[in-house]
């Protein structure tokens, strides 16, 4: 087996600034040998390690999906690695471990509508699913899509070329909404993700909800589903900012008998319930 903690060297290909702050990165990575990329097998839902030497290492979801050439990872400056990383150009060569802990459970998505809801940039692996998702291969073996996705405020959406082309597809409902208007024009709606998800209504039957955000959207979005008639077996979320060390060794990543990083970081909720309210 190879060692976990060796990670490869991977190139930063492309860097696209994500919000009008300037602090929402997306680095595009690229292995230099074809057959690396190859190999690197995961699925929606799964997250890496991003190092610098001499800097240290932090864990994040995976925003591309598995059809995409580049390895794609949205990370926000908020501390000496990240920042390290937001400084890095194009070209330059850091290290890449992975990918860690479980996906989204696709094979019971099935013939089932999907209802995404998201909030803030925890929208990565959520970006890899709806990609996924709508890659005509696959795009029947599912019922309707509709994703629920919002921000503070405009300027902090991510992904805004990708959103313009879902918007008009016909291919999923989206639902766009900003905590407060910041003076811009905004075409869509103003208001919390729960609150809006509530107006959006989106049927229970048939259906699987999969959620991602911070913990306080998290928090007030479980009653919502369950008033729409979502039952918590059906409900699929991402503890991903639990992540620690991603081998189950540390020991930190752990609620209650569960480790995130290898028994998630996707958890229904039905598990959830049984957990403690920590997460």
């Amino acid at each position: 087996m190879p060692n976990p903690y060796l990670p490869l060297s991977v190139k930063v290909e492309r860097i696209s600034i994500e919000n009008d702050a300037r602090d929402l990165k997306t680095f595009d990575l690229a292995f230099g040998d074809a057959g690396a990329r190859k190999s690197f097998h995961f699925t929606p839902g799964q997250f890496g390690f991003l190092s610098i030497l001499g800097v240290g290492e932090a864990p994040f979801g995976i925003a591309s999906a598995p059809s995409e050439e580049t390895i794609k990872y949205t990370v926000k400056r908020v501390g000496t690695f990240t920042t390290a990383l937001h400084e890095l150009e194009p070209g330059a060569s850091i290290g890449m471990r992975g990918p860690w802990g479980n996906s989204y459970p696709f094979e019971l998505m099935k013939g089932k509508d999907i209802v995404i809801v998201s909030g803030g940039f925890s929208f990565t692996t959520l970006r890899s699913t709806i990609v996924y998702l709508l890659d005509p291969s696959r795009r029947s073996q599912f019922g309707k899509l509709t994703v629920v996705y919002g921000a503070r405020s405009a300027g902090e959406l991510l992904y805004k070329d990708e959103i313009k082309a879902w918007e008009s597809s016909p291919d999923l409902s989206l639902r766009l909404c900003v905590d407060r208007l910041d003076g811009a024009p905004w075409p869509e709606t103003e208001g919390l993700v729960p609150n809006v998800l509530k107006q959006v209504a989106p049927s229970a039957a048939n259906a699987v909800a999969l959620v991602c955000g911070p913990p306080v959207m998290i928090r007030f979005t479980h009653p919502v589903l369950e008033l729409l008639g979502f039952k918590p077996e059906n409900v699929f979320l991402s503890l991903e900012n639990r992540m620690k060390c991603g081998i189950g060794k540390c020991g930190h990543c752990n609620v209650g008998p569960k480790y995130v990083c290898k028994d998630g970081p996707v958890f229904s909720y039905k598990e959830l319930l049984r957990l403690p309210t920590e997460y």
